[in-house]
């Protein structure tokens, strides 16, 4: 069954130096008869994808491809300037980790918050609070604000909520490089269960060897655009073979 559908999905963005154009520059700028219209770029460039319940799907390309965009239009953090995108099911977003916390209350009621945003009833999320923190090894700051933690202490939180409450569809992005070595392996364990499960997995990574061991298929991501889809193992060779020749 169909749990992912993107159509001629297109997405236009501000450059950086539009965002850093604050208003006072903007007014004196019109005033002085030098203003023009900022730039925009075209981020992804009419992309079609189809993601089947329980597919583990991986997307790979360099950086500013596009890979954590598509992602973010997955989610519904970014809507797009035209086309269409569907999507089936409780979707959990490991895309910033971290983000998305409000900073100024506990952990504890981060928990408790998160796993109501994505549909979770507080009584459900209290009896699944201690197995996240221990996982998190956040026991002792469990009464401490966000704002406190560091931001690897807001990243394991994140990814223990996420992957503690078993989502139909699971998002990743980077997630891999999360703590210490120690944690990392802790993560990719967690992970491997999902991938024996029936959740329907995406994720972006540079971990090539990772992608190619648990992806059943790989998208391949240049400058907005698909450049190729296959198997893993087709997908990244041919990947490679293009990076190694320039």
């Amino acid at each position: 069954m169909e749990v992912i559908r993107l159509d001629q999905v297109s997405l236009w963005r501000r450059t950086q130096e539009e965002f850093s154009y604050d208003l006072k520059k903007t007014l004196l700028s019109v005033l002085e008869g030098k203003y023009r219209q900022p730039a925009k770029k075209l981020v992804l460039d009419q992309i079609n994808l189809t993601v089947n319940a329980g597919e583990k799907l991986g997307i790979i390309g360099a950086n500013g491809s596009g890979k954590s965009t598509v992602l973010r239009i997955i989610s519904g953090i970014l809507q797009p300037t035209s086309g269409s995108v569907r999507v089936r099911g409780q979707i959990a977003p490991l895309i910033e980790l971290g983000a998305g916390f409000d900073a100024e209350i506990s952990v504890m009621d981060n928990i408790l918050l998160y796993g109501v945003l994505l549909g979770f009833s507080r009584a459900e999320m209290r009896e699944r609070a201690q197995s996240i923190l221990d996982f998190a090894e956040l026991q002792d700051y469990c009464l401490v604000p966000v704002k406190s933690l560091s931001s690897g202490m807001a990243a394991r939180l994140g990814f223990s909520i996420a992957t503690d409450i078993q989502p139909d569809i699971l998002i990743l992005d980077e997630v891999l490089s999360v703590g210490d070595e120690s944690f990392k392996n802790k993560c990719k364990q967690r992970i491997q269960k999902f991938w024996k499960g029936n959740a329907t997995v995406l994720v972006v990574s540079h971990d090539l060897l990772f992608m190619k061991d648990y992806c059943e298929r790989v998208i391949w991501l240049d400058q907005g655009n698909i450049k190729f889809v296959g198997t893993s193992d087709e997908t990244i060779k041919l990947y490679l073979k293009t990076v190694n020749a320039k």
